[in-house]
C-alpha cells in the first residue's frame, strides 16, 4: 500500500551536498511504496504536486527527517553498574575492568532475560526516533557465550559485531585467549556477525595493545568480516593509525587524537564515531568534533548504551549533549546521527530520506531540528508507523 505523508513543516532529508548536508525542504511531502523488503521512498517533492496514494498521513506541521542511525551499542547483557557509575563521579578513573562485572551477570543470566533485556532497550530507543542499530557481543568472553549474544542480537539487527576482545577475562592468560579469538572462537562467530571490533587501548591493563588488535582485525578480515576499532578512548594511542590503516569503517571514541591522527581521519574512508554520552558518563574530555571536521573527517554519532560507561539508548540525548559539548551545530549534529552513521555501517539505504532509500523516519513534534538541543531531555521525537505495513510495529529498527 502507497503513503503519501504530507502537512509536514519541514523535511529534513540530510542528503544535502551543501556544507551542513542537512538538506532542508519546506512544503515537501514524500511517497512511500512497498518493496521486497519494506517500504521505500518513492516520491519526494512539492506538496502541492504530489500524487495519489492509497493512504495519506498528515503530520500537522511536524518535522521529518530519517531515523537515527546508532552505529555502536553494547544492547544485549545483564546486570547494572550504577555503584561504578556513582564512584566515578566520586574521582575513581576509569580503566575497563568492571567489564568483567557484566560479563558474570551476562553468563549467568538465560536467553529470556537476556532477551527481555534487548528488547526493553530497542523500545527505548525507537521510541526516541532510532530506527537502526548496530549491537556487539563481547559479554561473554568465551566462545559459547559470545555464540549466544551475537545470536540474540541477530533476531534484531542484521549489523551485528563480534567483539571478543573486549578484554583479556581476569585469570586467562594473554596470548592463549587471543589465540582462542582469533581461532576457534571467530570461526564459529563469522557466520552469525558482518563486522568484527577490538579495543585497542594500551592504557588499560585489560584491553589490547596494537599489535594485538592487528592479528585480531587481519584475522577477522580473512574470515570475510568488516572491521571496526575501539581506539583512543582513554589516552593517545595507534587506535586510530591501526584502524585507517587497514581500512577500518570506523573508529570509535576517539576522545584523545594526536595531530597525526586527525589528518589521517581526514584522508580516509574510516569514519570517526564520537560517543560523547561517554565522556558525560567517564568524566574524560570530550573529542574535538570541529578539528575532525576541519581536516575533512567524516563524523558519526552514537550512544554506545552499555551498562559500564554510558546506560543511554536516547539519541536526541547524544545530539544535544554534542551541540553543547562537541560544539557541532544542530544541523551537523543530526547529519552525524543520521548519514554519518550510515556511512559507518557502509550503508546507503539508510540515514537519509531520498528516492530509493528505506523508510526509516522519526518525526520531530516541533519546528525545527534546533530544538532537539535547545529543549534537552523533552520526549519531541517519535518513530513513525505507516499504515498498510502491520509488521512495521516497530518502523524497521532491524537494519
Amino acid at each position: 500500500m502507497s503513503v503519501l505523508i504530507t502537512e509536514i513543516g519541514g523535511l529534513v532529508t540530510c542528503d544535502d551536498p551543501g556544507p551542513d548536508g542537512v538538506g532542508l525542504r519546506d512544503h515537501h511531502a514524500v511517497v512511500v511504496e512497498p518493496s521486497s523488503d519494506g517500504p521505500r521512498v518513492a516520491w519526494i517533492g512539492p506538496a502541492a504536486k504530489a500524487p495519489a496514494a492509497d493512504h495519506r498521513v498528515s503530520l500537522g506541521g511536524a518535522c521529518l527527517l530519517p531515523g537515527f542511525v546508532d552505529s555502536h551499542t553494547h544492547l544485549v547483557f545483564a546486570g547494572d553498574r550504577a555503584a561504578e557509575f556513582s564512584a566515578r563521579m566520586a574521582g575513581r578513573p576509569y580503566t575497563g575492568g568492571g567489564i568483567a562485572t557484566t560479563v558474570d551477570a551476562t553468563r549467568a543470566a538465560t536467553d529470556s532475560e537476556l532477551r527481555a533485556g534487548l528488547q526493553q532497550r530497542l523500545a527505548e530507543a525507537h521510541a526516541q526516533g532510532t530506527t537502526t542499530v548496530e549491537i556487539k557481543s563481547g559479554y561473554g568472553l568465551d566462545l559459547a557465550s559470545e555464540l549466544r549474544l551475537l545470536r540474540l542480537a541477530r533476531e534484531v539487527t542484521s549489523e551485528t559485531t563480534f567483539l571478543g576482545a573486549h578484554v583479556v577475562p581476569p585469570g586467562l592468560d594473554r596470548a592463549d585467549y587471543l589465540a582462542l579469538v582469533t581461532g576457534p572462537m571467530l570461526i564459529a562467530a563469522a557466520p552469525l556477525a558482518r563486522w568484527i571490533d577490538v579495543f585497542c587501548e594500551p592504557a588499560s591493563p585489560h584491553a589490547f595493545d596494537a599489535e594485538e588488535a592487528r592479528a585480531v582485525l587481519l584475522a577477522g578480515r580473512a574470515a570475510g568480516l568488516g572491521l571496526r576499532v575501539h581506539g583512543n578512548q582513554l589516552a593517545p594511542g595507534p587506535g586510530v593509525a591501526l584502524a585507517v590503516e587497514l581500512g577500518a569503517a570506523s573508529v570509535d571514541h576517539c576522545t584523545y587524537l594526536s595531530e597525526s591522527d586527525v589528518e589521517a581521519l581526514g584522508s580516509a574512508h574510516t569514519v570517526a564515531t564520537l560517543l560523547p554520552g561517554v565522556e558525560f558518563s567517564t568524566r574524560h574530555p570530550y573529542p574535538d568534533a570541529r578539528r575532525l571536521l576541519a581536516a575533512g573527517a567524516t563524523i558519526a554519532l552514537a550512544s554506545d548504551c552499555n551498562p559500564g560507561t554510558c546506560f543511554t539508548s536516547s539519541m536526541p540525548f547524544v545530539i544535544a549533549l554534542a551541540v553543547r559539548e562537541l560544539r557541532l551545530t544542530p544541523a551537523q549534529a543530526v547529519v552525524a546521527a543520521t548519514r554519518g552513521g550510515a556511512t559507518a555501517l557502509q550503508r546507503r539505504d539508510i540515514g537519509r530520506i531520498a528516492v530509493g532509500c528505506r523508510a526509516d523516519f522519526a518525526v520531530l513534534d516541533a519546528p525545527t531540528i534546533d530544538h532537539l538541543a535547545y529543549r534537552p531531555g523533552m520526549p519531541l521525537v517519535r518513530g513513525l508507523r505507516l499504515p498498510g505495513w502491520p509488521g512495521q510495529a516497530r518502523n524497521n529498527v532491524r537494519g
